[in-house]
């Protein structure tokens, strides 16, 4: 007997959790269906939630470790990655806990096992111990997020050669590693272990870091991290990577070579599309497993969806969420009355850490906006000043004419929480985005936040 449903969600990642909670609280009957033991997805069990947690602790040792206060006991201190791994675990089931309790509460239904597409309207589920179940639905959501790219000619199986996902799995602490790719992963995981006292080489297939972010920021991540010790190399491509027992060696075609413990993966990633089925569904992909969709998520089947990093970038675990809501809505009222958002904020959990929201001056420079820089250093912040965390900026750039924000770019201890507050202020129409916000409103002190007058009393000081 088939089931059928009014939708079927696969994968229970932010992307479906998303779509499947709005489509529930819009009264329809929807089930999930999970290839893993549990819900969350790639996001909760081997990518955000876990190397943010581990970056969170190593944070907390080096600030201990660094704090004159607590010299005399640093002897003491020993505490290797898989501990600090395993502090990531508690936090991985209280989400996948209040995960179950909003499914259970909204009546949706939780298929575990691998989905296969048998036509446009039928999922075949296998569950783990190969029982065979066939379900039905109007719709479908397509959500099973990426994994890292595996070239062909690498032996992911050999100890010393990692991804993102196993070197959450990592049983020591390697003294030297290098990391072939210098993306948003790279440069998250140069910072995690060149704290821990590793020697890192991080190997860029650019002549920058992270080049979608404005060139000042991309500049203080080159210096801070070289500072903390970590190698960079731009512009090298990979010829071949040879695993010995004693290490692992990255050639490059440039003839250099970095013989390190292990090597990390971090080029890339793969949309999880390989083995649902598309083709018998109609449904279309590219080379690297992203499935092709219309500007409303929709795939060659108007009735299938596909969202979140399976349909490509930003590949973000927030603007996830948000298109699987957007799309709960398309699918129940056959449009959405709203629309994503283009601007939002990206997180970048390195040490320091960034976020920005906006354009940024090589844009604007491109479009001949005419704009103007404000600053706020955080050395030169009270709240820095206590905590210790004086490294970083905040960057306002707003139009010379009407004093409109533009971009937003924070570098810094705490960088991912108060872009929000410009974020909130960008949203806004007419007068009410303006520079003029921040110098007329007061913020605590001290505070972060109070970042925001000081760059915004500096900006206006260019101007005057």
């Amino acid at each position: 007997m088939t089931t059928h449903f009014d939708t079927i969600v696969i994968g229970s990642g932010p992307s479906g959790e998303g779509a499947a909670m709005k489509l529930a609280k819009c009264g329809q009957k929807v089930a999930i269906v999970e290839a893993f033991e549990q819900v969350g997805g790639h996001c909760t069990h081997r990518g955000t939630i876990p190397s943010k947690a581990l970056r969170h602790s190593i944070q907390m040792l080096s600030d201990y470790t660094h704090n004159p206060l607590f010299q005399h006991t640093l002897e003491q201190v020993s505490v290797d990655y898989p501990q600090l791994l395993s502090a990531a675990e508690s936090i991985i089931q209280r989400q996948v806990s209040t995960s179950y309790r909003n499914f259970a509460k909204n009546q949706v239904k939780i298929i575990y096992g691998f989905a296969r597409f048998l036509d446009a309207h039928r999922v075949e589920v296998e569950s783990a111990d190969g029982t065979l179940e066939t379900v039905h639905a109007d719709h479908f959501v397509i959500a099973t997020g990426s994994s890292p790219y595996r070239p062909d000619d690498l032996d992911f199986d050999h100890p010393r050669i990692q991804d993102s996902d196993s070197v959450l799995l990592l049983e020591h602490t390697p003294r030297t590693l290098t990391i072939y790719g210098a993306g948003v992963i790279g440069c998250e995981y140069a910072s995690i272990f060149c704290n821990l006292d590793v020697k890192v080489n991080l190997v860029n297939t650019r002549n920058s870091l992270l080049s979608f972010l404005d060139d000042e920021i991309t500049d203080a991540l080159s210096y801070h991290l070289r500072k903390q010790g970590v190698v960079i190399r731009h512009d090298e491509e990979y010829e071949q990577i040879e695993a010995l027992d004693d290490g692992v060696v990255l050639h490059c075609k440039s003839g250099k070579k970095f013989k390190t413990d292990i090597l990390l993966w971090a080029n890339g990633r793969t949309g999880n599309s390989q083995q649902l089925g598309l083709e018998k569904a109609g449904v279309s992909a590219n080379h690297r497993g992203q499935i092709l969709v219309d500007k409303s998520y929709r795939t060659d089947q108007p009735h299938i969806y596909a969202v979140g990093d399976v349909a490509g970038p930003p590949g973000l675990a927030s603007a996830s969420y948000d298109q699987g809501r957007f799309v709960g809505a398309h699918i129940d009222k056959g449009t959405a009355d709203w629309k994503l958002v283009e601007d939002f904020p990206t997180g970048i959990y390195t040490n320091p850490e960034i976020s920005s929201l906006g354009r940024t001056e090589k844009e604007l420079t491109e479009e001949q906006i005419p704009y103007e820089v404000g600053h706020a250093m955080f050395d030169s912040i009270a709240r820095a000043q206590i905590t210790g965390h004086t490294v970083g900026m905040l960057k306002i750039l707003f139009h010379r004419d009407t004093l409109e924000i533009l971009g937003i770019h924070c570098f810094g201890e705490t960088a991912a929480e108060i872009v929000h507050i410009g974020q909130a202020i960008m949203s806004q129409t007419g007068s009410a985005n303006t520079l003029l916000y921040f110098v007329e409103t007061t913020f605590n002190y001290p505070t972060m936040a109070e970042a925001y007058r000081v760059a915004a009393l500096n900006g206006l000081n260019r101007l005057f």
